[in-house]
C-alpha cells in the first residue's frame, strides 16, 4: 500500500521584518496555497497549524487561529509544537489524517513574528527546563552553540573559516533569485570575513537572522488528486520525526548531559544522521537518488554538517564537497537552492513547511532562475530542540 500523499498547493508570505501579526502572514500563505491548488477554503476537510510560543494563546492553538481567520467552516483542527521541527510535525499530522481516511484534503500552515536578535527562553523561573538552564547556567545563546559546533568541525575535520564563508556566498547567490527571501543581495567571501565576530569563529554573515514569515501546503490523498485531474503531483513519500538515543556522543543543546534512565549501547550514528536514515528507509531510497536538498543552515558550519548527516559525502568531507561545487547551482546535489535560512532567517513554525514548498516548486520545474535541472527527488532536513527530528522526502 502506498503511503504517498499529494502536494496540491504551496504558498508563502515573503520573509522579512514586517511588524504585523503572525496570523496575517499565515493567512496570506494559506490563501496562496489554496489558489495554487485550485481549491476554496470550504473544500478543506482539516487544518493543521504549526504553533508559535511567542503570540500568547492564539499562537499555542495556531490551527484554530488560522481557521478563524480564514472563516469558521467546520473543518477538523490540530495544532502542534516541536520548536524548529513544528512544520514537519504539522505535515506528519496532516499526512496521518489523510492516510487514516479522516480527511481527503488538509491545509498545513505555519507562521511567526520573531523577536529581533537571538531567541530567548520563554519568561519565568524553570530550573527543570533544559532550554532555560542552557541560558542561565551556561550562558549559551544560539550563536554560542553555533560557534562551539564550528570549533568542533575545525578541530575534528580541519574546516576553516574560509570554508564556512563559501556556504554563505553560495546561499546568498541562490537567495538573490528568490522573491520570497528576506536577504536578496549577493555577498563575497571577503565581505563575510569583514563582518563582525559574533561567536568565534563565526561572524555576523555566518549566522542566520530571526524573521517574520509564513508558509502553507495543501495536501491530499492521491485518489483526491486524481479526481481533481492532477495525474502527476509532487508526492510526500516519507516524514521522519525521530528522537535521539542515549548516550549522545555529540551533544546538541539544550541537552547538557549524556545520562539516561535507559541502559543502551552507544548508537552507531548521531541524532542528525538518524533523522535522514529514517527518512531514506521509509521512502525506500538512498542519498544517491537525491536531486536536491533543503537543510537547516542556522550557521554556515551547520550546513556542512548536514552534508555528512544526509550521506551526501563521507564524515569530514563536507567542506571538500562544497569546494568542488557539488552543492552549488549546477552541481551534483544542490543544497539550499531556495537560499536557505541564510537568505530567509528563522520564522520557526514556518521554516520546515517552507522547505517543502521549495521542494515542491523544484520538482514541478517552476522554480524560475534557481531551478535545479531535472529534479525528481528532494529531501528537507532540520531539527527542533528537545530532540525533534525533521525530514521530508518529496518525489515526482
Amino acid at each position: 500500500m502506498t503511503r504517498d500523499v499529494a502536494v496540491l498547493g504551496a504558498g508563502m508570505h515573503p520573509w522579512g521584518k514586517w511588524g504585523r501579526s503572525f496570523v496575517e502572514y499565515g493567512t496570506v500563505a494559506a490563501r496562496a496555497a489554496l489558489a495554487d491548488a485550485g481549491l476554496d477554503w470550504r473544500d478543506i476537510g482539516s487544518i493543521v497549524g504549526a504553533d508559535t510560543v511567542r503570540a500568547g494563546y492564539p499562537g499555542h492553538v495556531a490551527g484554530a487561529t488560522f481557521a478563524k481567520a480564514l472563516g469558521w467552516q467546520g473543518a477538523r483542527v490540530a495544532s502542534v509544537y516541536a520548536a524548529c521541527a513544528s512544520g514537519a510535525q504539522a505535515i506528519a499530522t496532516a499526512r496521518a489524517q489523510i492516510l487514516a481516511g479522516l480527511a481527503d484534503v488538509v491545509l498545513v500552515v505555519g507562521a511567526d513574528a520573531a523577536p529581533k536578535g537571538f531567541f530567548r527562553p520563554v519568561g519565568g523561573e524553570r530550573p527543570d527546563d533544559p532550554d532555560w538552564l542552557r541560558f542561565r547556567v551556561l550562558g549559551a545563546t544560539n550563536p554560542t552553540y553555533f560557534g562551539l559546533y564550528a570549533r568542533r568541525r575545525m578541530a575534528v575535520h580541519g574546516d576553516t573559516p574560509e570554508d564556512f564563508a563559501l556556504v554563505k556566498v553560495k546561499n546568498a547567490a541562490m537567495g538573490a533569485l528568490n522573491p520570497n527571501a528576506r536577504y536578496r543581495g549577493r555577498v563575497t567571501a571577503e565581505e563575510v570575513a569583514a563582518s563582525a565576530v559574533v561567536a568565534d569563529p563565526l561572524r555576523l554573515l555566518d549566522i542566520c537572522a530571526t524573521s517574520d514569515g509564513g508558509a502553507a501546503l495543501v495536501l491530499s490523498s492521491t485518489d483526491f488528486a486524481r479526481r481533481r485531474g492532477v495525474t502527476r503531483p509532487v508526492r510526500i513519500r516519507a516524514v521522519s520525526t525521530v528522537t535521539p538515543r542515549f548516550p549522545n556522543t555529540v551533544l546538541d543543546l539544550p541537552d547538557i548531559a549524556t545520562d539516561s534512565s535507559v541502559a543502551v549501547q552507544p548508537a552507531d550514528e548521531t541524532f542528525r544522521a538518524s533523522i535522514a536514515r529514517a527518512a531514506y528507509e521509509e521512502a525506500g531510497i538512498g542519498p544517491q537518488e537525491l536531486s536536491l536538498a533543503e537543510v537547516y543552515d542556522l550557521s554556515t558550519a551547520l550546513e556542512l554538517q548536514w552534508y555528512e548527516d544526509l550521506g551526501l559525502c563521507g564524515e569530514g568531507e563536507g567542506a571538500k564537497l562544497l569546494r568542488e561545487g557539488a552543492t552549488g547551482p549546477g552541481g551534483r546535489i544542490p543544497v539550499n537552492a531556495s537560499g536557505g535560512l541564510a537568505s530567509f532567517g528563522e520564522a520557526v513554525p514556518a521554516q520546515a513547511i517552507a522547505q517543502v514548498c521549495e521542494l515542491t516548486w523544484q520538482l514541478r520545474g517552476t522554480a524560475g532562475e534557481r531551478q535545479v535541472a531535472g529534479a525528481r527527488v528532494g529531501i528537507s532536513a532540520n531539527q527542533g530542540l528537545f530532540g525533534h527530528g525533521s525530514s521530508v522526502v518529496a518525489v515526482r
